[in-house]
């Protein structure tokens, strides 16, 4: 009897996040990098994100070891009788060991950035329903709250715009805490409630709508240049006015930054030294500029793409309070006591891992999906 112990294809991925780990352990032990303070903190976060996966690795790999030694001994007609069985035996618990870490490393490497997300900015505005909206708006930022201080997670108001009867028409929350955008990030889109408003003498049920914006709060850049590889030096003479100096010595210097085709020119100085230094504080300023202007316009754009129009009919979730029932239109899923929910958050608890699984689900099949599949054709 011959076992088959052959890795997933996307195993390779998580080999080289494992490799990484144990180079970054390496480098922390150089004592030139030890005495960089910055690049130790760096390297220390980095590692400690692969470790966790390189950790359920490592047992797998261990794991592995076990089965291609069962392999060769069932393998081999001449192999002892009794050592035969005894593989036999453990086999069962060794494959089921394999499937459940195999699942852990396919989540950890589809959803391993999002779990290092420490840090996001909620943003929940009054869409469609006047006043009603507004209050709607108000017990959404109450359940956050209360279900980030009953996690343990650290949460600050950083802007809100009230209404006039008490209701929310923005909000702005920033809230922290280990794997923090894991427990949000399925509450971005357009959320509908359906109920009696306050407002409403004749008893008639109304539909309002909110907003809900989950972004990661985005860290400090840290815009690394590799001036001999990232950066092409012209030098030329300065030309204009200026003296012999000016125009004989080559002192003038332009700077062509590669990853972004970005050009600083300096020729102020006579010295090319001088020009060189000023051209490169130049040059790192606009090329953090670039990279900054570019993480804003990815925010925003995933703003946009989460929160829609706050019309009634574009939800992700419906709030039916006289059927005291809420529908997550994603998954089907409906859950029941309104109250209860919005008082401590317990919307998550019910949604949540149902939330997890599909998301997972539709990460994988991407993951797994063979090169070229539905996709168009890459330009070359």
């Amino acid at each position: 009897m011959a076992l088959t112990v052959a890795d997933p294809a996307w195993m390779t991925r998580v080999e080289e996040m494992a490799r990484r780990a144990d180079q970054i352990a390496a480098q922390l032990t150089d004592p030139a990098i030890a005495a960089n303070a910055a690049l130790v903190v760096k390297l220390s976060q980095e590692r400690g994100e692969l470790e966790k996966i390189a950790r359920p690795y490592r047992e797998y790999c261990a794991l592995r070891a076990q089965l291609e030694e069962l392999d060769g001994i069932l393998s081999h007609a001449d192999s002892d009788p009794e050592l035969c069985a005894l593989a036999e035996s453990e086999l069962p618990e060794l494959l089921a060991r394999r499937e459940k870490l195999l699942q852990i490393l396919q989540e950890k490497l589809v959803t391993g950035q999002d779990a290092a997300v420490r840090s996001i900015i909620l943003e929940i505005r009054a869409g469609t329903g006047g006043e009603e909206a507004a209050l709607f708006a108000r017990e959404l930022l109450n359940m956050y709250l209360a279900y980030a201080d009953r996690k343990g997670f650290k949460s600050e108001i950083l802007s809100v715009s009230e209404s006039d009867l008490g209701g929310v028409k923005e909000a702005i929350v920033n809230i922290t805490g280990e794997e923090v955008y894991m427990h949000y990030r399925f509450e971005a889109g357009g959320h509908r409630v359906q109920r009696v408003p306050k407002t409403e003498a004749q008893g008639r049920i109304h539909t309002s709508a909110a907003t809900v914006a989950v972004l990661p709060e985005p860290e400090d850049l840290e815009i690394e240049i590799d001036w001999e590889k990232d950066v092409v030096e012209h030098v030329s003479r300065a030309g204009g006015p200026g003296g012999q100096n000016v125009n004989k010595v080559s002192s003038a210097i332009r700077l062509e930054h590669l990853p972004t085709g970005i050009t600083v020119s300096i020729r102020d100085e006579k010295s090319q030294h001088k020009n060189r230094a000023k051209a490169r504080r130049v040059l790192q300023t606009r090329v953090y500029e670039y990279y900054a202007e570019k993480q804003r316009r990815q925010i925003e754009a995933d703003r946009r793409s989460m929160v829609g129009t706050g019309d009634r009919s574009d939800r992700i979730r419906t709030y039916n309070f006289p059927q005291d029932r809420c529908t997550d239109h994603r998954i089907n899923k409906d859950i029941f006591g309104l109250d209860r929910i919005f008082a401590n958050g317990e919307l998550f608890d019910a949604f949540l891992p149902a939330l997890h699984e599909h998301d997972l689900k539709l990460r994988l099949e991407r993951l797994l999906r063979p090169v070229g599949s539905s996709r168009a054709p890459e330009k070359t």
